[in-house]
């Protein structure tokens, strides 16, 4: 008996033209050779038949997708909210809030990746960029795509690598908010590029190092890279930065972290660079400000802790990222060890690796960001690639005391629902498998690439209220892009047919009006098309 499907069956199959002529391959059984027959077909009945295959291949074009061989993630399906991004590597994350989003950045760990493979070592030399990404509900990530800081600074050539960013901004006198990334230029210096929005364009203002070892006043730190900055409530700005061991250093103290004041334009130095007393420092410097008092953290070295002379607070665990706070940060002798922030995290049981981290206040919270091997170690990765992650962190302002946080897969609740009825950008996502974006003509928009071999998306929290009835997307090319609630494996409520060689907008009817708080997955099929943005209609 043929039951009428045609209801089940996507709009542009049932809405466009079909073929009438079928031809289907028989056999009796897998050991039997196939037969041939070709039948003329009314459109009920090549619904039914469609809808025939799909229940011999899968009940969707999604679950289709389960068989090829993309990367794979810790997070689609899952809930997991760490890392942030699950289609490439970054590390050394830092961070700055602007018109309610935070937006982070990061060492481009990826390039690194594509060019040795992923049985090479990740030893950080082909790394000529970073990573650009913001959110303003910490779970769903728009992902603005690449810094090309050897493009923005060419005169570091090609062996210019960039590494560790860390950002400050402030509004200026032409009006406009003004961004200052500092970042490594290799182990031997701080490198500095500028915009006036959060995504780009990046130039260099200065055409040479802002930090070297041959700036006047630095004594005795063989790698002044690894920058943290910071502006304090007088708005006056401080760079931190330091690595390697001093000629005098100890086991308990390498004595190659500094500090020094900024000049007004964030772009010189105005003070003597000043040592901070790091017990068992080894890199990662970061700075903030909080009530009057800077607070420094950083990476410890993986040395035993032989010497210790502070009753009053542990020592660092080994390979932890530590902090010390100072309110007269140029005087040596201010600065006081306060305890771990966060341990290894093979304490929290992940793979031992050295760590680099960026705390600050949003939403009224502090989180803290930190990198992994996580989703390294997921996909059988060996060779040292790292990911950025979030959780939250305990600050009190008015002691400055830290609890030591915590590293976890899940990750942070989401803040505030994403709004399905306005424009969201297609490289906006909570987890993905085998897409990939690229830049477009406009600083810091991406678009999705949909190959149409079952690409997924996920964005998660969407509030569609009392109810949503149409779906619409900017998109060129052919394919189909399917709508599925929660996951893949989900309801699918709409496809969307792309068959533009030029951008147009277009738009579908859902099959069911979409109500109150929904995850929603998008399934790539069916052709090679690029995917700008999207929106629901009520």
């Amino acid at each position: 008996m043929i039951h009428d499907t045609s209801r089940r069956i996507p709009e542009y199959i049932m809405g466009r033209d079909y073929p009438r002529a079928v031809t289907i391959f028989v056999s009796a059984n897998h050991y039997q050779p196939l037969t041939q027959i070709s039948l003329m077909l009314s459109k009920k009945q090549l619904a039914s038949i469609f809808a025939i295959t799909l229940l011999i291949n899968g009940s969707s074009a999604a679950e289709a997708a389960e068989d090829h061989q993309f990367e794979k993630t810790p997070k689609l399906g899952t809930g997991n909210c760490n890392p942030l991004l699950d289609f490439l590597h970054v590390a050394d994350p830092t961070a700055v809030v602007h018109n309610g989003r935070v937006y982070v950045y990061g060492t481009n760990d990826q390039q690194e990746l594509d060019s040795v493979g992923r049985d090479g070592k990740n030893s950080y030399a082909h790394i000529h960029s970073l990573v650009m990404m913001s959110s303003d509900d910490m779970v769903n990530w728009t992902y603005h795509g690449i810094i090309d800081v050897e493009q923005a600074a060419p005169w570091t050539g090609k062996k210019g690598v960039s590494w560790a960013p860390s950002i400050i901004s402030r509004a200026e006198s032409d009006g406009l908010t003004h961004f200052y990334m500092y970042y490594s230029h290799g182990g031997g210096g701080v490198g500095v590029i500028t915009a006036t929005s959060p995504v780009g364009p990046w130039t260099d203002p200065l055409g040479h190092d802002l930090i070297d070892v041959n700036t006047p006043g630095l004594t005795d730190c063989p790698a002044p890279f690894d920058p943290g900055a910071v502006i304090d409530e007088n708005g006056v700005g401080w760079l931190s930065f330091g690595g390697g061991r001093s000629s005098k250093a100890t086991t308990f103290l390498p004595g190659s972290a500094r500090i020094v004041r900024l000049g007004s334009d964030l772009l010189s130095l105005d003070s003597e660079i000043s040592e901070i007393p790091a017990p068992y420092f080894f890199e990662a410097s970061e700075l903030n400000y909080i009530n009057g008092t800077w607070v420094y953290s950083y990476s410890t070295d993986w040395v035993d802790r032989t010497e210790w002379n502070d009753p009053e607070v542990s020592h660092p665990s080994i390979c932890s990222i530590g902090y010390m706070t100072s309110t007269d940060p140029l005087n040596r002798d201010s600065w006081k060890f306060r305890g771990d922030i966060l341990k290894n995290p093979h304490d929290y049981g992940m793979e031992y690796t050295n760590n680099h981290t960026h705390f600050l206040r949003f939403n009224n919270e502090y989180y803290i960001f930190y990198h992994t091997n996580h989703l390294a170690d997921f996909r059988g990765i060996t060779t040292g690639y790292r990911n950025i992650c979030v959780d939250r962190l305990e600050v009190d302002e008015n002691s400055i005391a830290i609890p030591t946080g915590q590293m976890t897969q899940t990750g942070v609740s989401q803040i505030k629902p994403l709004d399905p009825f306005a424009w969201q950008q297609a490289e906006t996502v909570a987890a993905t498998s085998g897409i990939k974006f690229e830049h477009t003509d406009v600083a810091g928009n991406m678009v999705a690439c949909g190959l149409g071999s079952g690409q997924q998306s996920e964005v998660r929290g969407a509030d569609f209220g009392k109810g949503a009835s149409r779906f619409e997307a900017k998109v060129r090319g052919k394919g189909v892009i399917d709508i599925h609630i929660g996951s893949s494996k989900g309801k699918r409520v709409g496809s969307l047919v792309i068959d533009h060689p030029q951008w147009q907008t277009v738009s579908v009817r859902l099959g069911k009006k979409l109500k109150g708080s929904q995850d929603l997955c998008f399934v790539y099929r069916d052709g090679d098309f690029k995917f700008d943005e999207w929106r629901f209609i009520r």
